[in-house]
């Protein structure tokens, strides 16, 4: 069962409140977020270009721009490897069109999922070697391609690594962590130990952009020249699921106001297909309805096809390249739904329910799934979850994890079992023999520490604030605080005790539930509820017994109380504006 509590960070908000023009709960939001003294609150509600910091400032820049710009003038041919999400397709898109700009002599390779795996490897490389290519430029990929780049190093090939994943490491018996050091002529990534760039979460598409905007400023165009490449860096951090903290909210916010009007014919396209065109665009379209498409073509097809859709020079075939990635999203949609269940019942009729890191094979999943089908799992049972597949090379698969596990460090501690993995904490892939299938099972389970307290899901509410509070104008506040996403979660209010006055279930598939609430005070408000309408159905029928239920469906006065997690919003139909909420939880 979840655990609701009540965040109680302290601090003047009557102070923040009047020195920003915003009311207290506003203040209260706020600090829950952990945005503290006055520089930092200012940068949160009106963050703008000016706050993003100087290229320059990264580790290797200089370098990097002073060996791409020689090759450009010296006309040697260059290849940028991307990868085949989001973050490498937009980072690829946003190199290229750079280094275009600059009169490069420049193409492009995106690793096949299934042939080639994640990453920079020996076949990509010596692909781009037999195609005359002098310099390979990564891009998303290449920090933990040691063996890689010392390959293409041993072909005489000069390779430039822009990338932002953990830096690889071997851990020592004593706890120590030995770096692993690559032959790469440089390095850009943020999270090298000591780069002075003040913002190491970056996603790998706003690394490309900071050397993008150090490019041209180099070369003698503007840094602004570079502006509108910023709108793919945004998409690309809500789409690889970055915390939308500091220079990355900044990003995303301004991006977003981009995308609305973007002159990028693919994107366009990809709006209108998804029936977006005109409507405010927000984080939630970038990561589960635009986001999916670019990564449905990486994962059934080629990530070159998206890539080819943000290169689209004319509107039909910008439109035929979307509706073709939308096609191919909504069949991934039913293979996804298809391995969350087969993955489930698996759990829940083996011994797997016992463990306190699941493992699931799934041999005939679509290895592409992998990841999805993880973070559904986890969703459920909330527990770190790894589901492999049979791939070509062995069992291949993606994890994905709770707040309380470092997938990448765990991973680390028994990567003798490991033929290649790589990640973050909160997500990582790998690639392993199947004969290590059950050894690593048992390690990752035997090694970890995690506790049942760490299996509790936990709703951490912002404010509890009865019905009556809720106004227009502390609606239109909470949209400073947008974009919302992981790092700046959508505030959650909470109240107790209140009344079903009526409840009718709506919408074609019969998955939306309206209700109208009201509280002690006697306040009435319409609420919605956008979750499993049966299983709320259920629920009620077996607290209340079925007769309140029906009662409760008839709108007739029944006995139904209920408490909820909410968020505030205004509905609008046929020019009148009524204030409603939608329920996040409810016990």
């Amino acid at each position: 069962m979840e655990k609701w509590f009540i965040t109680m960070k302290k601090a003047d908000f009557q102070d923040i409140s009047e020195k920003f023009h915003i009311t207290p709960v506003t203040a209260r939001l706020i600090r829950n977020r952990d945005v503290v003294g006055d520089a930092a609150i200012r940068e949160y509600l009106h963050g703008d270009l000016k706050d993003l910091h100087d290229p320059f400032l990264m580790k290797g820049m200089r370098e990097a721009v002073s060996i791409i710009r020689q090759k450009i003038a010296e006309h040697k041919a260059i290849r940028i490897i991307g990868d085949y999400d989001i973050d490498g397709v937009c980072s690829t898109y946003i190199l290229l069109t750079a280094f275009q700009k600059l009169g490069a002599c420049v193409d492009t390779d995106i690793p096949d999922r299934l042939k080639d795996g994640y990453g920079i490897n020996e076949q990509l490389i010596q692909r781009a070697y037999d195609s005359g290519i002098d310099t390979i430029v990564t891009c998303d990929n290449g920090i933990a391609a040691i063996d890689q780049i010392a390959y293409a190093k041993s072909l005489g090939m000069t390779v430039v690594v822009t990338d932002h994943h953990d830096i690889p490491y071997i851990e020592q018996e004593d706890g120590s962590r030995e770096i692993l050091t690559s032959q790469a002529d440089v390095i850009i990534n943020p999270k090298q130990q000591d780069c002075a760039y003040p913002f190491e979460n970056l996603c790998g598409a706003a690394v490309a952009y900071k050397l993008s905007q150090a490019l041209y400023e180099s070369a003698g165009f503007r840094r602004e020249d570079a502006y509108p490449l910023l709108e793919f860096a945004a998409f690309a951090t809500v789409g690889d699921v970055m915390d939308l903290v500091g220079e990355n909210r900044i990003l995303v916010k301004i991006g977003l106001r981009m995308l609305q009007n973007t002159q990028n014919r693919g994107m366009r396209a990809l709006i209108q297909v998804n029936d977006l065109t005109g409507k405010k665009l927000t984080a939630y379209h970038i990561g589960f309805v635009l986001g999916p498409c670019i990564n449905a073509s990486g994962r059934l097809d080629t990530a070159k096809r998206a890539l080819k859709l943000l290169q689209a020079e004319d509107t039909e075939e910008a439109q035929t390249l979307a509706g073709d990635l939308k096609a191919l999203n909504d069949s991934r949609k039913y293979m996804t739904l298809q391995g969350a269940e087969k993955a489930m019942e698996l759990i829940d009729s083996t011994d797997l329910k016992k463990d306190k890191v699941l493992l699931v094979y799934l041999p005939d999943c679509h290895e592409s799934l992998a990841g999805i089908i993880a973070g559904r799992i986890r969703e459920k049972y909330h527990k770190p979850v790894f589901v492999l597949t049979d791939s070509e090379e062995g069992v291949k698969g993606s994890g994905r994890s709770i707040e309380a596990y470092s997938m990448f460090e765990e991973m680390t501690r028994c990567r003798e079992l490991f033929t290649k993995f790589g990640g973050h904490p909160m997500a990582a892939g790998c690639s392993l023999l199947p004969e290590n299938l059950e050894r690593l099972r048992k390690q990752l389970n035997l090694q970890t520490t995690l506790t049942d307290e760490d299996f509790v899901e936990k709703v951490s509410i912002d404010v509890a604030m009865p019905l009556h509070y809720i106004t227009e104008q502390q609606i239109r506040e909470l949209e400073l605080l947008e974009p919302f996403g992981k790092g700046n979660q959508k505030p959650l209010f909470a109240e107790k005790d209140l009344k079903v006055r009526g409840a009718r279930i709506l919408g074609k598939n019969k998955n939306v539930l309206k209700m109208q609430l009201e509280n002690t005070a006697g306040q009435t408000i319409d609420a919605m509820l956008f979750q499993e309408v049966p299983a709320f159905l259920q629920y009620i029928s077996g607290k209340f017994g079925e007769t309140q239920m029906q009662r409760m469906l008839n709108g007739t006065d029944s006995e139904v109380n209920i408490s909820v997690t909410y968020y505030p919003t205004v509905n609008e139909y046929n020019g009148k504006r009524t204030l409603q909420i939608i329920i996040e939880n409810y016990r």
